[in-house]
């Protein structure tokens, strides 16, 4: 049996995904930090790509958006955008 070593991570793809997500609901990055909890300046950060966030700030995202974390992040590794989910 061959194994594989996991696909780099694409923190690029995951930062784009996060602004499309907020894009698709029209919210700007206050209207992002009242429902997640989270900073403006957090949410810059990571669309810039300056950071890339915490668990915890992953977490808070994907409470925001109504959708599972596993959905939130699977960019990370494929490069793909998640499904919109409704909140």
């Amino acid at each position: 049996m061959t194994i594989f070593p996991p696909p780099d991570p694409d923190p690029t793809a995951l930062r784009e995904s996060l602004a499309r997500l907020r894009a698709q609901r029209g919210w700007s990055y206050d209207q992002l930090a009242a429902h997640s909890g989270l900073s403006r300046r957090t949410l810059i950060e990571i669309e810039q790509g300056r950071t890339v966030g915490t668990l915890a700030t992953w977490h808070a995202l994907a409470h925001a958006f109504g959708i599972p974390m596993g959905t939130l992040l699977d960019p990370l590794c494929t490069g793909h955008e998640p499904p919109s989910g409704e909140r």
